[in-house]
């Protein structure tokens, strides 16, 4: 018989509480648990508030992990409830590009309706969007086992030892003189050590991306998983970033998470507005800086163009490298026919196919080929 079968149907729900840290890489020792469960036992809590202080108190996050250990606990202990997330300093992750409300309020009119999602529409729609238990997809394993080694990198201030390489190793030439008498028989080589590149991510999830969006956000959980600098924001009527969610382990949890973060999903398309509102965030901006940035979306813009041409040629001045990835490229002979897509195509360095987890992960992993820099 198992240990949870043994234990009082009561209790079953917050020992599976500390599994969920100890599989979210919080350190949770036995003696803990027992303490947790006393405090439970003594307090008597009346409500989700007892039980989240009686948690703090006895299981003891760090305080850099509280945002992420506050939303285990909403995720586990309210279900499909709005998570409540503590305050943690940070600015708002949402920037709305229209009025405040969650749908609450009387909705937008407009004569672009946009049931099927097959078209673009300037209509904001707010839905919370759930995600099916599906398995993962052959691309989503390639990115997680390859991404660390082929995203791609730039040229680190730090040195380290070369056969070749523009700097000279005086300590290891002086220290390999010492055998030779102090002579130098050979002179060492140094150059400068790669590191990560910054990579942003920013996914349209609006309506005319329907089909794609699910699969969209998971290969973005699974880059954000593959290396330590990424960020990603989604973009339809309102911008949305979603990093910390995706942050987490589990896809699952990870998933229902930014499901919970983004209101304007299926919504209409105002993806210049977004990317203004972007660059005007000085800590949204600077992500961007020396970054390779890949953008997934069809670019059926429905608000203005140009305000779209100029927020991709700010883009392209601060990123390393600008891809576009959009459903509409069938094909390596591909000319955009879209006004959006025309407006763009100067800006950025790539034009290419994003409408299967596949080729977006292959465009990912090819842009580590690129020239070091």
């Amino acid at each position: 018989m198992s240990t949870e079968l043994q234990l009082p149907r009561a209790a079953r729900v917050f020992v599976s509480f500390v599994a969920l840290l100890r599989a979210n890489s919080f350190a949770v020792a036995p003696e803990q648990t027992t303490a947790f469960l006393t405090a439970i036992e003594l307090l008597g809590p009346r409500d989700l508030g007892d039980i989240r202080q009686a948690a703090l108190a006895t299981l003891a996050p760090r305080p850099e992990r509280r945002v992420t250990f506050d939303r285990l606990f909403d995720l586990h202990f309210r279900g499909s409830e709005t998570i409540e997330y503590a305050d943690d300093g940070e600015d708002d992750e949402t920037v709305r590009l229209q009025e405040e409300g969650r749908g609450d309020g009387e909705p937008l009119l407009s004569d672009d309706a946009n049931e099927s999602g097959l078209t673009a529409t300037r209509t904001e729609a707010l839905v919370e969007r759930r995600f099916a238990q599906l398995s993962t997809a052959e691309a989503l394993r390639l990115l997680a086992r390859q991404g660390p080694r082929r995203l791609p990198r730039r040229r680190g201030h730090r040195r380290m030892r070369a056969r070749r390489g523009p700097f000279a190793d005086l300590r290891r030439t002086l220290r390999d003189s010492v055998r030779s008498d102090g002579e130098i028989l050979r002179l060492g080589h140094m150059k400068r050590r790669p590191r990560p590149r910054k990579f942003l991510l920013l996914i349209d999830v609006s309506g005319s991306m329907k089909s794609c969006t699910e699969e969209n956000i998971k290969l973005a959980h699974a880059l954000v998983q593959a290396a330590p600098n990424v960020e990603v924001f989604t973009l339809g009527t309102r911008l949305t970033r979603v990093t910390r969610a995706l942050r987490l382990k589990r896809r699952e949890q990870a998933l229902n998470a930014a499901a919970h973060l983004v209101s304007d999903w299926d919504g209409g398309t105002r993806i210049g507005d977004a990317l203004q509102a972007f660059l005007a965030v000085p800590r949204f901006g600077g992500y961007a800086r020396g970054a390779a940035v890949v953008v997934v979306s069809d670019g059926l813009e429905r608000g203005e163009v140009d305000a779209l041409r100029d927020a991709v040629a700010k883009l392209s001045r601060r990123a390393w490298r600008v891809s576009w990835l959009t459903p509409l490229a069938t094909g390596p002979g591909f000319h955009p026919q879209t006004e959006g897509l025309i407006a763009i195509a100067r800006y950025v360095d790539d034009l290419v196919d994003g409408g299967s987890s596949a080729s977006i992960v292959a465009h990912v992993l090819a842009l580590g080929r690129r020239r070091v820099a």
